[in-house]
């Protein structure tokens, strides 16, 4: 259990500082808001980026298929008007430096007028899920403002 949870510490940590340098590019928005203005055809809203880890204990506990019956019971009905999935392949290093991989699933949804807080709110019971289906310690959420366009 301990080692478990420093490898999603790491895991974290390891993901986290990417995403917060990428996060800076929002350039005009304020913590907390949406960005002021867009280019003509978009409006602000917040970008949700979600990653689900696909192992626990060692071993893939998350198969194609648990995931996509996670995404028709839960994730589809929390985000009814859209979302995007993308495969991805996560790494961390532990304590003992060795490298741990992972596949992952990176859940993007975009909240046109929404804010962080909202988007973390929907997001809440979807994470909660995941993590008790799947005996998950933690799954990564990141926001920012950008401008989108249908």
């Amino acid at each position: 259990m301990i080692a478990r949870l420093r490898r999603d510490r790491a895991r974290c940590a390891a993901l986290l500082l990417p995403l917060l340098l990428a996060g800076c590019a929002a350039q005009g928005a304020h913590e907390g808001e949406a960005l002021a203005a867009c280019p003509a055809g978009l409006s602000p809203a917040t970008v949700a980026e979600t990653f689900f880890g696909r192992n626990a204990g060692g071993r893939e506990v998350v198969s194609d298929a648990d995931w996509a019956r996670f995404l028709d019971e839960v994730v589809t009905p929390a985000f009814p008007d859209g979302l995007t999935v993308l495969d991805g392949a996560g790494q961390w290093r532990g304590r003992a430096g060795q490298v741990a991989r992972e596949r992952t699933k990176l859940l993007l949804v975009a909240l046109p007028g929404g804010t962080p807080a909202e988007a973390t709110a929907r997001l809440a019971p979807v994470i909660a899920a995941y993590r008790a289906r799947f005996g998950q310690e933690s799954v990564m959420v990141t926001t920012r403002a950008g401008c989108v366009g249908f």
